[in-house]
C-alpha cells in the first residue's frame, strides 16, 4: 500500500468518526452537538430567569419589628430580657432567648423557634409539630346498596 492510500483511508476514518451519529430518535448524538444544545439550553434558561422566577420556594420570612417587640415583651415578663423592647433582634435579645431556652429545657441557641414561642404563649397550637396524620377508623366500612356484601 502506498503512503497516499494510507493517508486517504486514515482521513476517511477520521471523517466517519467525527460525523454525527443518528440515534433511534433521529437526533444527532455526538459530544459536539450535545454540548452545543447544552449551551442553547443554558442561554434559554438564563434568559427566562430574568422574568418572574417560579423556581425555588422562599424560606420563612424574618419576623417584623412588631413581632420582635412581642417576643421581647414576653421574655421581659418572664424575667429573661432586661430593658425596653426595641423591635430589633440584637445580642441582648439573643442572650435573653438563650437564657429562656435553657430555663425551659430546650437547646439554648438564642434563635426564635416554634417550641420557645409556644412556651412564651406566642406560638400556634400546631407549630413545631409534625404533619397531621389521619385518624384510623375503628369501624368496618359499611356496605352500600350498589355493593351488597358477598355471600
Amino acid at each position: 500500500m502506498s503512503k497516499r492510500t494510507i493517508l486517504i483511508l486514515f482521513g476517511a476514518s477520521l471523517l466517519i468518526s467525527a460525523a454525527p451519529v443518528v440515534s433511534g430518535a433521529g437526533r444527532p448524538s455526538t459530544a459536539q452537538s450535545s454540548s452545543a444544545s447544552a449551551k442553547k439550553k443554558k442561554k434559554s434558561a438564563s434568559s427566562k430567569s430574568k422574568g418572574k422566577s417560579k423556581g425555588k420556594p422562599k424560606g420563612q420570612a424574618a419576623p417584623t419589628a412588631d413581632r420582635i417587640k412581642e417576643i421581647q415583651s414576653a421574655l421581659q415578663k418572664d424575667g429573661s430580657y432586661q430593658g425596653e423592647p426595641t423591635g430589633k433582634w440584637d445580642a441582648a435579645s439573643s442572650e435573653a432567648m438563650k437564657k429562656y431556652q435553657d430555663k425551659i429545657g430546650v437547646s439554648p441557641t438564642g434563635k426564635i423557634d416554634a417550641v420557645s414561642l409556644n412556651k412564651l404563649g406566642l406560638g400556634s397550637d400546631t407549630a413545631g409539630k409534625g404533619a397531621p396524620v389521619p385518624a384510623a377508623s375503628s369501624s368496618a366500612p359499611s356496605s352500600s346498596p350498589a355493593n351488597p356484601p358477598a355471600k
